[in-house]
């Protein structure tokens, strides 16, 4: 199971930080990612980071602001995201896959393993 935390409502330009923590003793077997669906619209991959976190993936819209990273010690990935605009609000998803060609933009919702809960960012203009 994955279990995330961190969203809510921040002003343009703002930061909010999500945390993902999963359950069980392989998470540094998978491949851990965020997507994100705003209403109406897909639910897309913003980053992923390799089992070990030597690799990492960010769509277009959100490089140089936003930073994957995880702590396995902990069992637990973070997205750090700064400089939000209101293009970034969405419901955003922690996902975990045990492909390892995943840290892609190939990474579809069809190929994660476990879904964390939705958790909604909102951010105003």
């Amino acid at each position: 199971q994955l279990q995330a935390s961190g969203g809510g409502l921040v002003q343009a330009g703002g930061s909010l930080r999500f945390s993902c923590v999963a359950s069980g003793r392989t998470f540094s077997s998978y491949v851990m990612g965020w997507f994100r669906q705003a209403p109406g619209k897909e639910r897309d991959l913003v980053a992923a980071i390799s089992w070990s976190g030597d690799r990492t993936y960010y769509t277009d819209s959100v490089k140089g602001r936003f930073t994957i990273s995880r702590v396995n010690a902990k069992n637990t990935v973070y997205l750090q995201m700064n400089n939000l605009k209101p293009e970034d609000t969405a419901v955003y998803y922690c996902a975990a896959t045990t492909n390892s060609d995943s840290v892609s933009a190939r990474w579809s919702p069809y190929e994660v393993n476990v879904w964390g809960q939705g958790t909604l960012v909102t951010v105003s203009s």
